[in-house]
């Protein structure tokens, strides 16, 4: 039988000659989960042999890996905002700087009774993260994709959310006066240009869907169509935040601008890129 070190070593240097970045804390990772310890924790068994079964479980999970799949796919889990969100291949895998946008809201906010629209929610990790931090709001959030949705919803009855509503929902499509009136809209649309598509981490190309990535355009098609909606979907002085790629905030600011939006302002993330686009209609 291997060891628990012997696994780590043999696991980490098989990631690596595959290409796969941060190549031994992956390997901790999916061994901890399988063992259910914290990843330090493993140093303290270092010696421990792994039995049959588990060792049958970790190849598999590192055989996956090898193959680009995504850590937080096998796993089939994720912390966001401090909550854990299950995923799987039918949503986003949420990001840090999306939780740029989640604290920008609730900053704005405060603890108000308002209701809020999440345009396309994928796992729920932005409504949901909302909804845990305003319980006297009411969180709508839609998305096209049914399969997406169903991840929402177990996302939503593992954190006992009671305050959100999910609806399927083509905003490109669909009759927008069914949704109602917002106090404030949020969205982090597919913003992907078409053409750079094929040049992202082979871990999304390959196994994150390409619906929630790329608008199949120039990257602005999403923005545009939400400005345009939230001029006939928010209440007056309604607030409208987006997440923006990295160099796409003064694009988006112009096209808000020229929807009408008013005291637009734009906030950096960790790394100093511009994040969240907020703007008012008066």
């Amino acid at each position: 039988m291997l060891t628990v070190l012997e696994s780590l070593q043999l696991s980490s240097d098989y990631l690596e000659k595959k290409g796969i970045e941060s190549a031994r804390m992956n390997a901790e990772l999916l061994l901890a989960d399988i063992l259910k310890c914290g990843r330090l924790d493993l140093y303290l068994k270092f010696d421990k042999p792994l039995t049959d079964e588990e060792t049958s479980i970790y190849r598999d999970y590192i055989a996956r890996r090898g193959k680009f799949e995504p850590l937080q796919y096998i796993l089939g889990k994720v912390e966001f905002y401090g909550i854990s969100f299950m995923v799987n291949p039918d949503v986003l895998i949420p990001r840090q700087e999306t939780e740029i946008l989640v604290e920008q809201v609730l900053n704005f906010t405060g603890s108000g009774n308002l209701n809020i629209l999440d345009i396309g929610t994928g796992s729920g990790c932005i409504a949901i993260s909302l909804s845990k931090n305003l319980p006297n709001a009411k969180i709508t959030a839609i998305d096209i994709s049914r399969d997406a949705l169903k991840v929402a919803w177990q996302n939503i009855k593992l954190n006992n959310v009671e305050n959100c509503e999910l609806k399927q929902f083509d905003i490109i499509n669909d009759e927008i006066a069914q949704l109602g009136k917002f106090d404030v809209i949020v969205s982090n649309p597919p913003y992907v240009e078409k053409t750079m598509y094929s040049s992202l981490q082979k871990e999304i190309v390959l196994h994150e869907p390409r619906l929630a990535l790329t608008d199949e355009d120039d990257g602005y098609k999403f923005y545009r169509k939400i400005c345009q909606l939230g001029k006939k979907l928010l209440n007056p002085s309604g607030t409208l935040f987006f997440e923006a790629g990295d160099g796409m905030s003064i694009a988006i600011k112009d096209i808000m601008a020229g929807y009408g939006y008013e005291k637009i302002e734009l906030k950096k993330d960790y790394l100093e890129i511009n994040r969240v686009v907020k703007g008012e209609l008066e």
